[in-house]
C-alpha cells in the first residue's frame, strides 16, 4: 500500500463520521462496513476483495445501536481498515474479522474522545453568543469541529493503514490495562447520561404516562419496534388532536 492510497483510506474514514460533508448519506453508506469494504477495495485495485470482507465485518453490526451516543464498537474503522489490511496483507475473511474487532474498540476511544471534546466548542459558541458575535458562531459550531474530526480520523487511519497490523497492536497493547478499562466504564456510562438527557425533554407535565406507557407496550406485547413506533405516532396525534380541541373550546 502506497501513501496516496493510506490518505484516500483516511479520508474515506473521515466522511464517513463527518455529519457536515457528508451528512446522513455518509452515515448510512461509508460508515457501514459492507460499503466502507467495498471503498476501500476500489481504492486498493480489489473491490470484490473489499465487498466480502466488509460484508463479513457488518455480520458482527447487524444489530448496531448507539443508544444515548454509546458505541460498541466502530463498525465503519473496522470495514475500511478490516478491508485494506486484508487487501494488502494478502488475509483470508477470517482473518480480517479477527482483526476488525479490536480495531472496532481503538475506533470507540476515538469516538468518545470526540465527544469530549466537542463540547469545549459548544462553550466556545455560548460565549460568542453573549458577546454578540453571532457572525461566527459557524467557527465552533463548524470550523473547528470538523478540523478536530478530521485530525482524529483521517491521520489516524492513514497510519493504521500505511504501517499495518504492527501498529494496530502497538495501539492496543499502549492502551491496555488500566488506561483502557477507564475508557470503557465511561462509554458503559454514556447511555445512561443520554438517557438522562432524553428525559430532561419528554419528562414534563401530561407528558409523562406516555413514557411509561412505552416501556410497557415494548415489554409485554411483542410487538417489533416499527409498530410500536406507529403506535405512539397514533397516539401522540390523537393526544395532540385532542389538547388543541380542548384549548379551542376554552377559548370560545
Amino acid at each position: 500500500m502506497n501513501v496516496f492510497q493510506a490518505i484516500l483510506l483516511g479520508i474515506l474514514y473521515y466522511l464517513g463520521n463527518s455529519s457536515i460533508i457528508a451528512g446522513p448519506v455518509g452515515y448510512y453508506t461509508v460508515y457501514r462496513p459492507l460499503v466502507g469494504g467495498f471503498l476501500a477495495g476500489v481504492v486498493l485495485g480489489d473491490p470484490v476483495t473489499g465487498t466480502m470482507v466488509g460484508a463479513t465485518i457488518n455480520l458482527m453490526y447487524i444489530g448496531f445501536i448507539s443508544a444515548g451516543g454509546a458505541l460498541p464498537g466502530d463498525m465503519c474503522l473496522a470495514g475500511i481498515l478490516g478491508a485494506a489490511l486484508s487487501i494488502s496483507g494478502g488475509m483470508d475473511t477470517e482473518a480480517a474479522l479477527a482483526l476488525a474487532v479490536p480495531i472496532g474498540l481503538i475506533g470507540t476511544l476515538l469516538w468518545f474522545g470526540r465527544l469530549t471534546l466537542d463540547s469545549i466548542f459548544a462553550h466556545m459558541a455560548d460565549k460568542m453568543v453573549e458577546e454578540g458575535k453571532s457572525d461566527k458562531i459557524w467557527i465552533p459550531s463548524v470550523l473547528l469541529p470538523q478540523l478536530m474530526l478530521f485530525i482524529m480520523t483521517a491521520v489516524p487511519c492513514f497510519l493504521a493503514a500505511y504501517f499495518g497490523t504492527t501498529a494496530i497492536q502497538g495501539a492496543i497493547d499502549a492502551l491496555g490495562g488500566t488506561v483502557l478499562g477507564i475508557l470503557i466504564i465511561i462509554g458503559g456510562m454514556m447511555p445512561a447520561l443520554g438517557i438522562g438527557l432524553t428525559l430532561l425533554y419528554i419528562f414534563k407535565g401530561d407528558a409523562r404516562v406516555f413514557f411509561f406507557l412505552g416501556f410497557l407496550i415494548t415489554v409485554y406485547s411483542g410487538l417489533s419496534m416499527i409498530a410500536v413506533g406507529f403506535l405512539s405516532l397514533c397516539a401522540a396525534i390523537v393526544y395532540t388532536q385532542l389538547k388543541n380541541a380542548k384549548g379551542g373550546e376554552a377559548n370560545a
